[in-house]
């Protein structure tokens, strides 16, 4: 059990950020054990592929039996808008004494790609992680970055209508929050409770997360990775959906579009999933927004578009006509 004890100024310092190397070190579990994440298997399988065996070496011995991933790779962000390439500078500027810390926390013993020198490991890791990026991230983080910031702005909104208890209610069934404790059921046996003195407390939702977890050293900044909303239906392919008549009244494409901003979703996200520029999207987006179909906020440097009540009363009429 981990219980971060919040002060009163850390009550109104609960945030939500998403961290890019964060999401790209917790996937190394399913690059070593992908049958725990069936979701993201061929996604697994195409990476796996294209990955040089040196790299998939490296990658999978940072990880080990419990699924712990060194700390350095999971970096705590302050903002929901981090840049990877700016967190692999930082990785870049850790002292040797950082990185052997880390690794000798998670492993008992060290797999021999992870052995010699701290910062010839360091730099060995470092171009590694790069590669796997490049093979694998690059072409499809604006997709995985629409299904978490949607997360963000679902949990602003729990927020601003349950508070603090109703959020963390929803957020894990590991979770609990009584007064101004935090408390996270893991599998981790350590007993630890953190004063977070100020600090405040990060949320950062993951795609690759069955369950809630934390660092593995108790040093850094206060954190809960939890899994996001949605993550199930990341790499499911876009199909038509909804009743003939709302397809006849807006367009295949709309239709489908109203039915999947039920949750909230850039047009980055949406490009992607339907295979389409994203200025198609736009105007899609624009010309329903227009119509009243859609409601939409800035979230960081993305528009986030949801259904409005006339557009859900539309959805809903939808539902109703397809067949069961």
């Amino acid at each position: 059990m981990l219980r971060y004890r919040l002060s009163d100024s850390d009550l109104s310092e609960v945030r939500f950020a998403i961290s890019p190397l964060n999401e790209l070190g917790l996937s190394l579990r399913a690059l070593s054990d992908p049958a725990r994440f069936p979701t993201h298997l061929r996604w697994v399988r195409r990476v796996t592929d294209d990955l040089p065996a040196h790299a998939l070496e490296i990658l999978r011995a940072l990880v080990d039996e419990r699924h712990w991933v060194p700390d350095f790779l999971n970096p705590v962000p302050t903002t929901p808008l981090t840049r990877f390439d700016d967190e692999l500078d930082a990785v870049a500027a850790l002292p040797g004494s950082r990185v052997d810390r880390d690794l000798d926390a998670v492993h008992r013993v060290r797999p021999a790609p992870l052995r010699g020198p701290a910062e010839t490991v360091r730099d060995r890791v470092l171009d590694a992680v790069a590669t796997y990026w490049d093979a694998s991230f690059r072409t499809t983080w604006a997709r995985m970055r629409g299904v978490l910031d949607a997360d963000i702005v679902h949990r602003g909104r729990t927020v601003g209508r349950s508070g603090l208890v109703g959020m963390f209610a929803d957020l894990a069934p590991a979770v609990s929050f009584g007064g101004r404790t935090v408390s996270l059921a893991l599998r981790d046996p350590r007993d630890r409770t953190i004063d977070t003195g100020g600090a405040g407390l990060t949320l950062i939702p993951s795609l690759f997360t069955l369950r809630v977890s934390s660092p593995v050293t108790d040093d850094g900044p206060p954190s809960v990775i939890y899994p996001a909303r949605g993550s199930a239906t990341l790499w499911e392919p876009v199909r038509p959906r909804g009743s003939g008549a709302l397809r006849n009244l807006l367009g295949a494409t709309r239709a489908g579009l109203l039915l999947e901003l039920r949750r909230p979703g850039s047009s980055t996200e949406l490009a992607a999933r339907h295979g389409v520029s994203t200025s198609a999207v736009n105007q899609h987006l624009r010309a329903m927004h227009d119509a009243g179909l859609l409601t939409r906020a800035r979230h960081g440097r993305s528009t986030l578009y949801l259904t409005s009540e006339l557009g859900e009363s539309l959805a809903a009429v939808a539902d109703d006509a397809t067949p069961g």
